[in-house]
């Protein structure tokens, strides 16, 4: 009897402590840039240490950069959605035409700074894009910041410099964009374009500044052009957070409530924040270079605005084929950005 007694009081003892010995979980975090790139460095690998640090250890995070994972940037949204991956980093532009709604942060001139925008944008996709991403977590929303004009040897600093400029854009509203302006757009992965430019493929990019120095485009393009301080960029690219659903329907309560804690509003300003200071980085990094960073007025801006009128007027109609309300959500969409600041 005591021997029995002995056996149930120690087994009481394990169970009371089950919670120390409570489920853990490890997140396959896949994305489209090298492991060197910031958005890992400095975002998602610091987001998975607080994961890790608040749940005890419990949840851990195995990062597959580069399409480790196998299939292009494009089908990121599917390998989330099937389970291939648990959480992945990737822009719903990839996916052209699957999500509506969101594109209109990539319209022409929308996004002036990272930090501003991806407030602006998570307060969007709450208001009105939630149902197109019923199938996911949505973890984050941000911008990169704006697209600067990257080029070897072409300035692009007035209207009539974009006239035959061929240009890699990494979005259909960045392509649609620099068509409106005169020119050229060619689209290609991330990875291949430092090697497209020094082959003369094309005269240059749209892009980030968080991308010059990952991709190595600070050593084929000499010249770059962005708009002065608070002045909207030509395009920009929306970007996103998704883990699978059911992979998050399955944590237990405490897991998920930190989840939550560290994503959202939260994880969104932490993205606007490290492209932000990646952008400052970059800019002093391409002038010790000996290139010449030109920032555009306001006023010359507006100029570019002008010939980009019909872009807005395009997917306003498009988005409204679809059953949206095109012209709302561009108004809702102009106006969160022109009033949101960074948190």
């Amino acid at each position: 009897m005591r021997l029995n007694r002995l056996f149930w009081l120690s087994a009481l003892s394990v169970a009371a402590t089950a919670p120390a010995y409570a489920q853990e979980v490890t997140l396959k975090v896949a994305h489209f840039l090298p492991a060197a790139a910031p958005a890992q460095q400095n975002v998602l690998q610091p987001w998975c240490e607080d994961l890790k640090n608040d749940s005890n250890g419990r949840i851990q995070c195995q990062f597959y950069p580069a399409m480790q994972l196998g299939g292009t940037p494009g089908q990121l949204a599917d390998q989330v959605k099937n389970g291939v991956a648990d959480v992945v980093w990737t822009a719903p532009g990839y996916s052209a035409g699957r999500f509506p709604a969101i594109e209109a942060f990539e319209l022409p001139f929308m996004v002036k700074d990272s930090s501003s925008s991806s407030a602006a944008l998570w307060q969007y996709y709450q208001q009105h894009a939630q149902q197109e991403f019923a199938a996911y977590k949505v973890l984050a929303f941000h911008t990169d910041g704006g697209q600067a004009v990257h080029t070897s040897s072409k300035p692009a600093n007035a209207l009539a410099d974009f006239a035959g400029l061929k240009l890699r854009t990494s979005t259909r509203m960045g392509a649609k964009t620099l068509q409106a302006l005169g020119g050229s757009p060619v689209a290609m992965p991330p990875a291949q374009v430092t090697e497209a430019i020094a082959k003369g493929v094309v005269d240059g990019s749209l892009g980030a500044w968080e991308l010059v120095m990952p991709t190595k485009l600070s050593e084929v393009t000499k010249l770059h052009m962005q708009p002065e301080a608070g002045a909207p960029y030509p395009t920009a690219t929306v970007l996103m957070v998704l883990m699978n659903q059911k992979k998050f329907d399955k944590l237990p309560a405490d897991l998920k409530a930190i989840v939550d804690k560290h994503s959202g509003a939260t994880l969104s300003a932490r993205f606007g924040t490290a492209f932000d200071e990646e952008a400052q980085r970059s800019r002093q990094n391409v002038q010790s270079l000996g290139n010449s960073v030109t920032t555009l007025s306001a006023a010359q801006i507006a100029e570019l605005q002008k010939a980009t009128a019909s872009v807005d007027e395009e997917w306003v109609a498009q988005v409204s084929s679809k059953g949206l309300d095109g012209k709302a959500l561009l108004a809702a969409a102009r106006a969160l950005t022109a009033t949101s600041s960074a948190p």
